[in-house]
């Protein structure tokens, strides 16, 4: 393999990683956005999908260059929701 058809293995393998991290941190988004309208409701508030989320996040950033994401709890999203 040449030097160019290594480097455009690399970048695709890159790219594909990323876009893993974009389709895996757009669910979590979506389950943060639940969390708050359920506190804005006034109902219970669920983390535990939002964490789901977050673990599958940190198990892929283990094998590439995407972020971690730090696991979320109930008073987190309160006071986030407070401040909205």
């Amino acid at each position: 393999m040449n030097v160019h058809e290594a480097i455009t293995t690399h970048t695709s393998k890159q790219h594909a990683h990323l876009q893993r991290f974009l389709e895996l941190e757009e669910a979590r988004e979506r389950a943060i956005d639940r969390a708050l309208a359920a506190c804005a409701e006034g109902r219970p508030v669920q983390v535990e999908e939002i964490n789901a989320w977050t673990d599958r996040i940190n198990e892929h950033a283990h094998h590439g260059i995407s972020p971690t994401r730090v696991r979320v709890t109930e008073q987190m999203i309160r006071e986030f929701a407070a401040r909205r």
